[in-house]
């Protein structure tokens, strides 16, 4: 590799592979550490083409899922199964992995700058922004932006677009999987929001154990399923569709509320 050479979107690999290696080093006990992450399913990820595959995962921090998500398919890459063990597999971190992220989270301080530069394809949100509820049009640079990230590699995207459980599926994530007919491969998470704060940043509790799941790429017929027949595919598929609801007592939802203000307040 060259030491100038650069991505599509003008990024020096040399300087990614290095944040990127010193990013992991820095978050690594967060999953294996004070806290545990249990992972199932990342045989799947060595299976996988090199580029023009999509994740699709539901939300629960800013930060912290992303990151670990690139530790999780860096170990497996390098042969780690459902462990990310031994740091080493950061030493040749793949390269031509992005994220989809909001342009305004992404320039929120010195941080999300320098996560941004290791992945993130910054987008504007349609529907909100600076904290207020909006409605306005979808930039074709950002559309245009996500299919250069998929021509050139991996994307993880969250197509709730919040962290909040339980959102639609954005419609704009079922009209990029038409156009791009990328491999779509749903995970699943929990424990983040219960480790972190929103963002992903600040430690809120320790001992918390995270779990995420890869499931088995999506069987979908990109030309004759609808844009709504991809998003109920999706909303199952990442274990957010409204049914999800019924299976959980009201009683328990009431009492991780409880719970959840009162972490608030604690931390």
């Amino acid at each position: 590799m060259g030491l100038f050479k650069k991505n599509p979107f003008g990024h020096i690999l040399f300087l990614k592979k290095w944040l990127i290696r010193i990013m992991g080093a820095m978050t690594h006990r967060r999953f294996k550490g004070f806290n545990k992450l249990q992972i199932h399913g990342s045989e799947i990820i060595k299976e996988l083409p090199d580029n023009n595959v999509l994740f699709v995962s539901n939300h629960q921090t800013y930060f912290a899922d992303v990151v670990a998500m690139f530790h999780v398919f860096n170990a497996s890459l390098s042969g780690r199964v459902d462990n990310i063990k031994n740091i080493g597999y950061l030493w040749n971190p793949k390269l031509n992995l992005y994220f989809v992220a909001a342009k305004e989270t992404m320039q929120s301080g010195l941080l999300p700058k320098i996560l941004a530069y290791a992945g993130s394809v910054s987008i504007e949100r349609t529907w909100r922004a600076e904290g207020k509820e909006v409605n306005r049009q979808v930039k074709m640079s950002d559309v245009s932006n996500i299919t250069k990230a998929l021509e050139d590699g991996w994307v993880i995207t969250f197509p709730q677009g919040t962290t909040k459980p339980w959102k639609p599926i954005r419609r704009g994530t079922a009209h990029i999987i038409k156009k791009n007919k990328p491999i779509v491969v749903p995970i699943v998470i929990d424990g983040f929001r219960r480790s972190f704060d929103r963002k992903g940043i600040r430690i809120k509790k320790r001992g918390i154990l995270q779990s995420m799941e890869i499931k088995e790429p999506l069987d979908i017929d990109y030309e004759n399923e609808s844009v709504d027949d991809i998003v109920k595919k999706l909303e199952y598929a990442i274990e957010q569709h409204p049914s999800f609801l019924k299976v959980i007592p009201q009683e328990e939802l009431e009492k991780e509320e409880e719970l959840n203000k009162e972490r608030e307040w604690r931390y």
